[in-house]
């Protein structure tokens, strides 16, 4: 799922940069659904930035998504990313693939606000 490559710091701030302005976009909506796929995006542009910062480059295969998310758990020592994280990614794919789902103001902020943390923990990783 993981191939090993020598990235440059640049290219894992450019990383760590698009995981910011999806999280500045999920901080700034007040759309349940904005804010939910953004805090999911910016979970996994986490995720490849801190992969990324250990020389991992993710293969885009059926569940690299979930290796992903298991890797990053792993890296910032905190294993509520995998639980949480593959709850969000089964929602995501309910609203996918399942006909769609509605997500309430107020699970969409419980996400965003426990994306905080998880931004916080990676941020202080890469540094």
């Amino acid at each position: 799922m993981f191939e090993e490559f020598n990235f440059s710091a640049r290219q894992i701030n450019n990383y760590f940069n698009a995981a910011s302005r999806d999280f500045k976009i999920a901080s700034d909506s007040e759309i349940p659904e904005v804010i939910f796929m953004f805090s999911y995006d910016c979970l996994i542009k986490l995720a490849i930035a801190v992969c990324a910062k250990n020389g991992l480059r993710v293969k885009a295969r059926a569940g690299h998504h979930i290796e992903l998310v298991k890797k990053l758990s792993e890296f910032i020592g905190y294993k509520d990313v995998e639980t949480v994280g593959n709850q969000m990614r089964h929602k995501r794919n309910l609203d996918l693939y399942g006909g769609g789902i509605l997500m309430s103001k107020k699970e969409a902020d419980e996400y965003r606000d426990w994306l905080k943390t998880i931004f916080t923990k990676a941020e202080i990783y890469l540094l």
